[in-house]
């Protein structure tokens, strides 16, 4: 995956919606961590991986990709907010066998960034991050087609007044 890549899409992203909305030099950290804990309950929602009293399955790979993406961009625009250019996941190990532990754990990293806001606290949300998606069975190529996918999307929704 082209990080580098996807954080200057994102940042043409992030520049069009705060012209867009006029927005300017606003701080929007606390909004943009907010959306992005709502994203990833409704990733884990898709994946119904906590439902233990239903029998109902997962959502297809395409609606779970589309959800996790939805993450990658809010991701990358705090980093981008912040000043922060993750590293190579494999920077830091936070890899968990089980995907409740794994969107818990990111719901924690999630939180101690918002409380520490450092590059460490951001790097350790990125990198597991990108371990629930190897744990869903993306690939990096994957992650990178729905973002560049997602990313046009979301530029349609501006034209549309979203």
């Amino acid at each position: 995956m082209n990080i580098g890549k996807l954080m200057e899409m994102q940042a043409a992203l992030d520049e069009h919606i705060q012209s867009k909305h006029d927005l300017g030099a606003e701080d929007l950290v606390e909004r943009k961590i907010l959306a992005l804990l709502v994203e990833l309950g409704e990733l884990a929602n898709e994946t119904r991986c906590f439902k233990f009293w239903s029998l109902k399955g997962p959502s297809d790979k395409e609606t779970i990709l589309a959800e996790y993406v939805d993450g990658i961009h809010f991701i990358l625009s705090l980093g981008i907010e912040r000043g922060f250019v993750p590293e190579a996941p494999s920077a830091l190990k936070f890899h968990q066998e089980d995907l409740t532990v794994q969107f818990t754990s990111i719901y924690g990293y999630i939180s101690e960034f918002r409380t520490q806001l450092t590059e460490s606290s951001y790097q350790k949300v990125f990198t597991a991050y990108l371990q629930l998606g190897e744990l869903l069975g993306f690939s990096a190529a994957d992650v990178e087609k729905a973002y560049v996918s997602k990313n046009e999307v979301n530029y349609e929704r501006q034209k549309q007044g979203y």
